[in-house]
Formats: C-alpha cells, sequence, structure tokens
C-alpha cells in the first residue's frame, strides 16, 4: 500500500509559518507531502494530486464536485483562524471528511493581548505616553482622575469561542462578574463554564470593561449599530479584537473618538487600512494593525496542532486539537 499523500496549499500562511524543518520531517514520517507556497496553488496542480490527497493542509476550494474527485480524502485543515465559504462542509461532513480550523491555536495570544488593552485602557496608558511626550503629564493620583481597575469589575463577552474561553481564565484572578452574551451557547453551558448568560441588551450596558469577540455570519454583520453601541456604560472600556464586521464600524469610530467610551481596535473591515483613511485621525483610539494573533508562538501552536490530529486521522482516530466545523454554522460564516 502507497503511503498517503500530505498536500500543502496554505496561502496566505507562508511556509515559515506552517512547515518548519521539524514539520517537515514529522510530516515525512506520516506520508508522502507535495507543498505549494507564496500563492494559491494552481488548479492543474491541485488536480493532479487530488486523487491520491488524502489530506489538505491549507485553504484549497473542496465544493462537491472536487470531493467527487478526492476519493481518498479524509480531512482538510484549515491553517487559519476561521470557515470560508470555498468547502461544501455538509458534503464533506457526510463523506467523513473531517474539516478542522487552526483557531484554537491563535485563541491564547489573542486573549493576552486583550487583556493588556484593557488594562492599558482602564488605566489610561493610551492618553498618558502623549501626554508625556508633549509635557503636560501629571504625576501620582493626579494623572489618575480617570483610571480604572480590573479588580472587581463587570466584564461583558460578545462571543464565546475559543477567543473567549481563552480570556476568561485570565480575567478570573481579577474577581468580578463575568457576563457573557451568546445565541449559539445555551445557558446552562456558559453557567457551567463559570460566567453569568445575560441578554444582548444587558452585555451592552452593564460592564466597566467590554470585550467583542463574535465572528461575523450572514445573520450578524453589522447587529452592534449606533443604537445597541450607544447604550454601552458611560467611560466604559471597549476591545474589539475579533471581526470589525460584527459592529457599524463608522458609528462606533465615532462614539468612541466622542469619548462615549474608551475604545481599543485591532480588526477593520478592510486590511490594510489606507494610509490616508481618516479613522487614523480619531481622538482617544488604542489602534494596532490586526497583532493580536499573529505571534511565533502561535504558529507553533499551530504546527503542533496539526501534527498531532494528522497523526490521529492517519491511525483511523478522531482529531483532538484543532476545531471541528460544524457544517450549518461554518457555512454562515463571513470570515475573509
Amino acid at each position: 500500500m502507497s503511503r498517503p499523500l500530505i498536500l500543502f496549499d496554505p496561502h496566505p500562511r507562508t511556509e515559515a509559518m506552517v512547515y518548519d524543518e521539524a514539520t517537515a520531517r514529522a510530516l515525512a514520517r506520516m506520508g508522502r507531502v507535495v507543498t505549494h507556497f507564496g500563492s494559491r496553488a494552481p488548479d492543474a496542480w491541485v488536480e493532479r494530486h487530488l486523487p491520491e490527497t488524502v489530506v489538505i493542509v491549507g485553504q484549497t476550494a473542496m465544493p462537491r464536485e472536487r470531493l467527487d474527485r478526492a476519493p481518498n480524502l479524509r480531512a482538510i485543515l484549515n491553517v487559519k483562524a476561521n470557515w470560508e465559504p470555498n468547502i461544501d462542509y455538509a458534503e464533506a461532513h457526510r463523506r467523513g471528511i473531517h474539516v478542522l480550523s487552526a483557531a484554537p491555536a491563535m485563541a491564547p495570544a489573542v486573549a493576552e493581548f486583550c487583556l493588556g488593552q484593557a488594562i492599558a485602557l482602564a488605566r489610561g496608558l493610551h492618553r498618558a505616553d502623549g501626554l508625556f511626550r508633549a509635557g503636560r503629564e501629571a504625576y501620582g493620583i493626579a494623572g489618575n482622575k480617570a483610571a480604572k481597575s480590573l479588580y472587581g469589575a463587570t466584564v461583558g463577552l460578545i462571543g464565546y469561542g475559543n477567543l473567549g474561553r481563552a480570556l476568561v481564565p485570565l480575567l478570573a484572578p481579577f474577581g468580578g462578574r463575568i457576563l457573557v452574551h451568546d445565541p449559539w451557547l445555551s445557558d446552562g453551558y456558559l453557567a457551567a463554564e463559570g460566567v453569568l448568560p445575560v441578554p444582548l441588551a444587558e452585555v451592552l450596558a452593564a460592564p466597566d470593561v467590554l470585550f467583542l469577540l463574535a465572528g461575523v455570519t450572514s445573520e450578524n454583520e453589522g447587529f452592534l449599530d449606533r443604537a445597541a453601541l450607544s447604550t454601552i456604560r458611560p467611560d466604559a472600556v471597549v476591545v474589539l479584537a475579533s471581526r470589525a464586521e460584527i459592529v457599524d464600524f463608522p458609528a462606533f469610530l465615532a462614539l468612541a473618538g466622542e469619548s462615549r467610551f474608551r475604545a481599543a481596535v485591532d480588526v477593520y473591515p478592510e486590511e490594510p487600512v489606507a494610509a490616508d483613511d481618516p479613522i487614523r485621525t480619531t481622538p482617544d483610539v488604542l489602534f494596532s494593525a490586526h497583532l493580536a494573533g499573529g505571534i511565533t508562538a502561535s504558529y507553533a501552536r499551530i504546527r503542533d496542532m496539526m501534527l498531532d490530529d494528522i497523526g490521529q486521522i492517519l491511525r483511523g482516530l478522531p482529531p483532538l486539537r484543532m476545531q471541528p466545523a460544524v457544517p450549518a454554522l461554518a457555512a454562515k460564516m463571513r470570515s475573509r
């Protein structure tokens, strides 16, 4: 019996991110590996290998007609952190093909970043740096009149997926209440996680610190409109760290720029942001350039999870570490 063929087509992930020397050696022990880096693999290259392919690593389009031409396929491992509309998820599920995402590998870094943003905003560090550079700083209590502490604060999460589950343990030492709104999860499940399930109106209005962590779907794009955002507690800390498309982005920046709430923004409707985009001039917002998850440690976790789950699948066992697609939900996702 020939060794299983593992096809790598991971663009926009680079070779360094997902295929270092140790990974290449480990995969070579599992099967034959064919790779294409630097761009999306050409259709002819993919089609040439499909009949023998057992595992696909990457974002290769796999509609039903391609699944028909891949009779040996057992798994598709998406090494990004989202579900893209380029796979027939229902048909893959029907055929017993595992479709997996690397999203859990990114969550620890994003959670750490979110906590850092929240502390910076709560303590006013986003303002303090500019004041110091301008020679207008105030020392001690005089400079802390607007400072907030996370200790004992009421914290809200909109969305409780990989990011929320990674963030809550980091928040636990601060001892405050953690409110969660996620319409895809039952109240019983959330309560068992040690958080308080609440309606959307409450998770917007009650918290001192609010994390916007929901993914964007065909049903929730822009659901946090100006009216909803206007109910956020005055001077609350708001961290937008998952997908910009869940908010009315101009309204979000307008309210933050008016100091209606303190905001940190790491994601944007279009990336990269144009050099002359006026959002860059929005005052009093802590901006970063989609930095939360993409660090070396995250890609090391992707490689480790990928190797573990490929090994499991090739042994005829279920994957353990990457996130499996639920067809009805994955098909709704609108992530880029």
